[in-house]
């Protein structure tokens, strides 16, 4: 039997059929896609961190606390028997800030000596640490209220180690959340 001649190899593969290539085309596309919103989600979650936790607090302080957060500074002073908290206008000469800070401090003074203390919640949250304590032993808690130069102060005394201990976390829970709004003592 003769020998049938050898088909020849061709030089490149054959094309793949239109449909083939359409689907390959897709998946491609459909690849790119996937990583561009890929690449878009991790852009966004590491631009955006969303408000600090002192913003969150000044802006729930708003409607609690009638002076400006920039134009006044807290303190938190902790003392053996308790401590001392204070708001000053930073500028001396903004009577304003003064005479709202010395009122909101007066009512303060009035709520916290019945145990009232709904508005650092409302803008610090009803977990803030000693809150609670504070709340259920007001009675063994003495407040007094002063007028200062640029503000006002109050003063808080208590025989009860317990109540001094939950108002030492509470200044510092405060301290923490005005970051620089506040100072220490």
């Amino acid at each position: 039997m003769p020998a049938t001649p050898a088909t020849p190899e061709p030089s490149h593969p054959p094309s793949p059929s239109p449909s083939r290539r359409g689907r390959r085309r897709w998946v491609i596309v459909g690849a790119a896609m996937a990583a561009l919103v890929g690449v878009a989600a991790v852009a966004l979650l590491a631009g955006d961190e969303g408000p600090s936790r002192q913003e969150i607090v000044a802006r729930r302080g708003e409607p609690v606390m009638p002076f400006d957060l920039d134009a006044t500074t807290h303190a938190f002073d902790p003392t053996d028997t308790g401590g001392r908290q204070s708001v000053v206008a930073d500028d001396s000469g903004d009577t304003d800030q003064i005479a709202l800070v010395r009122a909101h401090l007066r009512e303060e003074a009035e709520r916290f000596r019945k145990g009232e203390f709904g508005d650092p919640a409302a803008i610090h949250g009803h977990d803030m640490p000693g809150l609670a304590v504070l709340e259920e032993r007001g009675d063994a808690l003495e407040i007094t209220y002063r007028d200062t130069t640029r503000g006002a102060e109050l003063t808080f005394v208590s025989e009860d180690p317990a109540v001094v201990s939950a108002l030492h976390d509470w200044f510092a829970a405060q301290l923490s959340d005005h970051g620089s709004d506040a100072r220490p003592g």
